[in-house]
């Protein structure tokens, strides 16, 4: 069955079909072999090596990076034409979901994979495709991402590295320092952002044998020790012309662009090494014994195992919806139009507040979930020994990375205002609706013969929540409104929860008929255990932004808006916890 294509931030403003989003229950043979592959490789190759690649053995780090270019691990976005396999973007989030087990190999292994070699695949000449991109796929060559630098991280386009044109017109001279640098120390091509004539900023590939190019000392670490990361200094290095990496001046394009890929892309591999902390802490609960019984068979420990499973299920669904709908806007383009590649790079562009929510929302559960899971271990989760520990470190930086939070959160409600100037979303008709139903009295029935009727209902009100606080900022503050943080980032929230409980439910309802008896039980109290967490948390942030907005009569007219539309009966939560709590303890493991 063809899904129909919904566009970014669509979701919004209408009503979602099951039969129109992506999950993890529709992958193929195909998907599922890859899958294996990587998992295998990982757990069998990678993760016995740990001890030997956090104390940066990088020489073992690149050769398992060359085995992986041996099984295809490298080359999945890489067109045939070029070497490559040219799979799918949910073969490459489901890649990148196995090999997240391998800790801080899995992002040297994602750098590669991702922010070093798609901007070659999407931005490059075929002259630099083919110089370089089989090499690349094969694990012959590896590639870095060369953004930030020591005065700009999130403000990457204050860059000063800089690039000046020689006078025969061959080649530009860089000068910078590249901070923070994903491979490094051993990658031999750089995509490197500089401004030329400090004014137009743009990328450039580089070479290791460039002369006046080096890696700095490799930085000391909190966690992911395993990957290498490091300053990349430019010293008057000269780079052919043929070397500049899409138009000129148009830098920010391929840098934005990625990231988003990218960010997509970090949800996934979060979400897999979330499955295996899970795994490895029940486990370990059920072989702990105090007061005379395993640790796994007390509540308080089965309420973490609960909410870390719900938190995990809904991850896994907004990453490969978000997947699915951009993967179905790709195959829809021309491969031989000459506008082919600006029509991608709008395709990525149009999916940016998916994205973002991706790399909140689960860079977030992957924090609560290495949390509870240290938690689980009392004062063993500390010590070096069990893996947990290292789990532990390793989670921190992805709350940073890829663009902080903070920053992926401003664009949310930013890029959805945007789109609402632009007509692309009818935010303001849509949001005049939800005031109208403020004021008029409930009349909402739920149908208890419809599958999921109190949480669908739930999913309209909220939109309706979402609605009612961004026409009243907007109405306030007007232009200014991108000023005002505190409310974009409540604003943020909203959405981000929303879209994490919408996407849990439609998979949910889609995979609900072809499940067992018991499986359907499950799938109920995943729902019902995470809805109902999440409506908390989406209520507190839409009650903070009405605070901020507004005071009077019309806070008071917002703020019962607020509790009528997050109402939500959790009837029968504990035993659907428990139930979700024995059938992970008995797996010992994720059971979705």
């Amino acid at each position: 069955m063809t899904r129909n294509i919904i566009k970014g931030g669509e979701w919004l403003v209408k009503v979602i079909d099951k039969a129109d989003v992506f999950t993890p229950e529709d992958f193929d043979d195909e998907h599922k072999q890859i899958g294996e592959t990587a998992f295998k490789f990982a757990m069998n190759n990678v993760v016995p090596d740990m001890d030997e690649l956090e104390n940066h053995n990088f020489d073992l780090l690149v050769k398992h990076l060359r085995d992986c270019g041996d099984l295809g691990l490298l080359m999945a976005d890489i067109p045939e034409k070029f070497g490559g396999l040219e799979l799918d973007k949910v073969t490459s989030m489901i890649i990148a979901e196995k090999m997240a087990v391998g800790g801080g190999f899995s992002v040297a292994h994602t750098a590669h994979t991702g922010i070093g070699l798609l901007p070659i695949v999407n931005y490059g000449t075929d002259d630099q495709k083919e110089r370089y991109l089989e090499k690349l796929g094969t694990g012959e060559m590896f590639s870095c991402y060369c953004l930030t630098e020591p005065g700009s991280g999130s403000d990457a386009l204050s860059a000063a590295s800089t690039a000046i044109l020689s006078e025969d017109g061959k080649h530009y001279t860089l000068n910078g320092i590249k901070q923070f640098i994903t491979n490094g120390g051993f990658a031999d091509i750089f995509i490197v952002f500089a401004k030329i004539d400090r004014k137009n900023f743009t990328a450039f590939i580089l070479e290791r044998s460039y002369e006046g190019l080096s890696s700095g000392k490799e930085e000391k670490k909190l966690g992911i020790k395993s990957s290498s990361t490091t300053q990349v200094i430019l010293e008057d290095v000269k780079v052919p012309v043929e070397n500049v990496l899409g138009e000129i001046g148009k830098g920010h394009k391929i840098a934005f662009n990625i990231l988003n890929f990218g960010r997509l892309k970090l949800g996934a591999c979060v979400t897999g090494a979330a499955k295996q902390i899970l795994s490895e802490c029940v486990k370990y609960t059920k072989e702990r014994k105090q007061f005379g019984a395993p640790i796994s068979s007390f509540g308080a420990i089965q309420e973490k195992i609960t909410r870390t499973v719900a938190e995990i299920y809904a991850s896994e669904s907004l990453v490969y919806r978000t997947t699915g709908n951009l993967n179905d806007k790709i195959e829809t383009l021309d491969k031989d139009s000459e506008n082919y590649h600006k029509e991608f790079e709008s395709s990525i562009e149009d999916y940016s507040i998916e994205c973002a929510i991706a790399k909140v929302f689960c860079s977030d559960m992957l924090a609560y979930t290495v949390d509870e899971g240290l938690q689980m271990h009392g004062g063993y989760g500390v010590i070096q020994e069990y893996p947990i520990e290292r789990y532990y470190r390793d989670e921190r930086i992805n709350r940073i990375f890829e663009g902080t939070n903070e920053v992926n959160r401003m664009i949310i409600p930013g890029t959805i205002l945007k789109k609402g100037l632009k007509g692309e979303l009818p935010l303001q008709s849509e949001a005049m609706k939800a005031f109208e139903l403020l004021m008029t009295p409930s009349l909402d029935e739920i149908d208890e013969d419809d599958l999921f009727a109190a949480e669908k209902l739930l999913i309209n009100n909220l939109k309706n929540v979402f609605l009612v606080l961004a026409g009243s900022a907007v109405q306030k503050f007007m232009e200014h409104i991108k000023d005002e943080q505190e409310i974009l980032l409540a604003a943020a929230d909203v959405v981000i929860q929303l879209y994490a409980i919408e996407s849990t439910v439609l998979r949910g309802e889609k995979m609900y008929d072809a499940a067992s008896d018991s499986k359907k039980a499950l799938i109920k109290a995943v729902i019902k255990t995470f809805a109902f967490e999440s409506v908390e948390r989406l209520s507190v942030a839409a009650k903070r932004g009405a605070y901020y907005i507004e005071e009077g009569d019309n806070l008071l007219m917002i703020m019962a808006g607020i509790r009528r539309f997050t109402k939500y009966d959790a009837t029968g939560l504990l035993d659907a916890r428990r139930l979700l709590a024995k059938a992970v303890i008995e797996k010992e493991g994720y059971i979705f």
